[in-house]
């Protein structure tokens, strides 16, 4: 007895965790691509145009108007980017382009580190190429499991990577507060990296193994002494207004508001008469605290009581403690 089997023609469809990893890595791609225009193309082309006739006159205004340049690159890329992720993107989505990115990153430098070592050695390219393939292999393997798409998840819904603010119209005060405190402490290290000139000067470059002699280079960020405090600044806002907008840290400083909106303020007269009161009282103690002090030093220094260490007289002699022998 023959039995008929029906095949089905339908195309599986990739699974959820597939796409998210997917449109992870379209999403990378694309930060990837917007960094090396924002902090490599834009610089290129101002130099060659615009640094030859603006530099001679005015020095500071080119970099200035390079720096102004490359934000408006990154405004631009960023539009892009969100219009590209639509109204809806798949969950965990930023979660996963950071990771890409800064696996990708992290794989980079771990390689060339271990290229710069090994760049004599005959096979140093190949066992280069290995190692940066075998982290990236780790890293496909470890973001293609449930724990990664955890994590993808999980940075997600930590707020970091979103422009979304949890309830705005509550806490105002304690929230501004607290960015503003958060503001003077990052932008107060900045203007003390630029005051002592830490960074120097010049263009940041890396050199990359396998290139010849002389390695060839890589511009990662030109004018350092001005687009790494410009960086800093930026960060430290995105960090401060992130902050007081993460669920948690949000809902305890509006609870804090909500308490100190409880407390009973006394009025100026009231806090006048209370300082008066408290300035009074420590006066009187302390003076009472001194004559005691003084009454019980000269009382423990008497010859029949001799706890004390002796005394000198006026004369400048010291007073022989009564003893025994003289008793």
């Amino acid at each position: 007895m023959a039995t008929a089997v029906q095949t089905s023609s339908e195309p599986r469809t990739p699974s959820p965790r597939v796409k998210l990893l997917v449109a992870s890595a379209l999403g990378a791609l694309f930060v990837v691509g917007g960094i090396a225009v924002a902090a490599y193309l834009v610089p290129q082309v101002w130099v060659k145009a615009v640094t030859p006739v603006v530099a001679p006159i005015a020095p500071f205004v080119d970099v200035a108007l390079r720096l102004v340049a490359q934000g408006a690159a990154v405004a631009a890329i960023v539009w892009a980017g969100t219009l590209l992720a639509g109204s809806n993107p798949p969950r965990g989505i930023r979660g996963g382009i950071f990771l890409i990115v800064s696996a990708v990153i992290a794989t980079f430098f771990i390689a060339r580190t271990i290229g710069l070592q090994i760049e004599e050695v005959s096979a140093g390219a190949a066992i280069t190429v290995a190692v940066a393939g075998g982290l990236l292999g780790l890293t496909y393997r470890g973001l293609t499991s449930t724990s990664g798409e955890r994590w993808m998840q999980t940075i997600e819904e930590q707020g970091w990577l979103s422009t979304f603010s949890y309830k705005r119209t509550q806490g105002l005060r304690v929230r501004r507060l607290t960015m503003l405190g958060l503001l003077l402490i990052g932008w107060s290290g900045v203007y003390t990296i630029i005051a002592h000139e830490s960074l120097g000067g010049g263009d940041w470059k890396i050199s990359i193994p396998f290139t010849g002699a002389p390695r060839a280079a890589i511009t990662v960020l030109s004018d350092i002494n001005y687009s790494v405090p410009v960086l800093l600044a930026v960060l430290t806002f995105w960090v401060s207004w992130r902050a007081v907008n993460i669920p948690a840290f949000a809902d305890f400083l509006i609870a804090t508001e909500a308490e100190m909106n409880k407390v009973s303020w006394s009025s100026r007269k009231r806090l006048l008469q209370d300082t008066v009161v408290v300035l009074v009282t420590v006066v009187i103690l302390t003076a009472f605290l001194l004559l005691v002090d003084l009454f019980w030093g000269w009382l423990l220094s008497q010859k029949f009581i001799h706890v004390l260490p002796p005394r000198t007289t006026p004369t400048g002699q010291i007073d022989t403690p009564l003893g025994p022998k003289n008793w």
